[in-house]
C-alpha cells in the first residue's frame, strides 16, 4: 500500500535524525505531490505516524516530529522500562544478543516503538551503562585511608561488573564513556589516590592502572558465558577436552609443564573473584611502596 511506503520513509528519516524533534514534517499536499498519490493517501500516512506517536499536530505549524520523551507515552511505555528490559536481556544473553527489535518483542510493543525514546542501539547501550554503573555508590563521608577507600572502590566496581558482565565490553580505556554515574566511581578513586600527593599526570596514570585491573578481569566474565553457550562445555570440561593439545603445547617448556603437573595433582580452580582480590592487593602494595607516605 502506498501510504505504508510513505510512512516507512518518514519514519526512517525520523529515526536517523534527519527530522529531529520539533521539525516540520512535509505537509499532506507536499507528500501527495512528491509521491504522486492522492491527498487522502498522504493524509493516511501522517495519521499512521501520529498513531505511533512519532508526529503530532502543532497549531500554526502543521505536523511536527514529537519530542522523544513524549512519544508513545499514551501506550504506557517509559524510557526506564526500555532501559531495564534491555539490561535484563544483556545480563542473560550478552550484549551481542541485544537488538532494538528484541527489546520491543520482550516488551510486547511494535518494532519501532523503542525509537520513540532512543535514536538507536548505541544510545540505548549508553543509557543502560549509566543506569548499571549507578546501581551502587559510596558513603557521603569517606572514612579510612587512601588504600581502604580504593579497596572499597575496586570491590564496588567488581560487584557491578559481576552483576552486569557486558559492562566490561563497552569500550577501551583510552576512550572513557561520558557517563555521570561512572564519574562517581572515578571521583571516589581519584580522591583517594590524590592523598598520595602525586601530580595530575601520575594521578591519571594510577587511576587508569587501577580501573584496568578491574575491567581487564571483568572482560572474561561475558566471554566465559559466550564460550559456555557456544560450546556447551564448562571450564573443567573444556580443559579435559584440551588436555592432549595443552600437553603438546608445553613440550619443551619445563616450568610450564611442571606447573600444570603440580596443579593437576593438587587440584586447582581458576576463580576470577580470588584473582581480582589478590591482584588488587598486589597493585595497592606496589602503589604504597612507590608513592605511599
Amino acid at each position: 500500500m502506498k501510504y505504508v511506503a510513505i510512512a516507512d520513509e518518514l519514519r526512517a528519516r525520523i529515526t536517523r535524525g534527519e527530522l529531529p524533534p520539533g521539525a516540520r514534517v512535509p505537509s499532506t499536499r507536499r507528500l501527495a505531490a512528491d509521491h504522486g498519490v492522492a491527498m487522502a493517501t498522504a493524509a493516511k500516512a501522517l495519521a499512521q505516524l501520529s498513531h505511533e506517536g512519532l508526529v503530532r499536530a502543532e497549531p500554526r505549524s502543521g505536523t511536527v516530529v514529537a519530542d522523544r520523551d513524549r512519544r508513545g507515552a499514551h501506550r504506557g511505555l517509559t524510557r526506564d522500562q526500555l532501559v531495564r528490559t534491555a539490561i535484563a536481556i544483556a545480563d542473560a544473553e550478552g550484549l551481542a544478543a541485544l537488538s532494538m527489535r528484541g527489546v520491543a518483542a520482550r516488551l510486547g510493543v511494535a518494532a519501532m516503538a523503542p525509537y520513540r525514546y532512543v535514536r538507536g542501539k548505541d544510545e540505548l547501550v549508553l543509557l543502560m551503562a549509566d543506569t548499571a554503573f549507578g546501581e551502587l555508590g559510596y558513603p557521603a563521608k569517606p572514612s579510612g585511608d587512601w588504600r581502604a577507600r580504593l579497596t572499597l572502590g575496586g570491590r564496588t566496581l567488581w560487584s557491578l561488573f559481576r552483576r552486569h558482565p557486558w559492562l566490561a565490553q563497552l569500550g577501551p580505556i583510552t576512550r572513557p564513556l561520558p557517563l555521570r554515574s561512572l564519574a562517581v566511581h572515578g571521583e571516589w578513586a581519584l580522591s583517594a589516590l590524590s592523598e598520595l600527593g602525586v601530580d595530575a599526570a601520575t594521578l591519571c596514570d594510577l587511576h587508569v592502572v587501577f580501573f584496568s585491573h578491574i575491567q581487564g578481569l571483568a572482560v572474561h566474565l561475558e566471554r566465559e558465558q559466550s564460550a559456555l553457550a557456544s560450546s556447551g562445555l564448562t571450564e573443567d570440561g573444556w580443559m579435559d577436552h584440551q588436555g592432549p593439545a595443552v600437553a603438546a603445547m608445553t613440550a619443551g617448556h619445563p616450568t610450564f609443564a611442571r606447573m600444570l603437573a603440580d596443579l593437576t595433582e593438587t587440584g586447582y580452580d581458576l576463580v576470577l573473584d580470588d584473582i581480582f582480590e589478590s591482584g588488587l592487593r598486589a597493585l595497592l602494595d606496589g602503589v604504597a611502596l612507590r608513592y605511599g607516605r
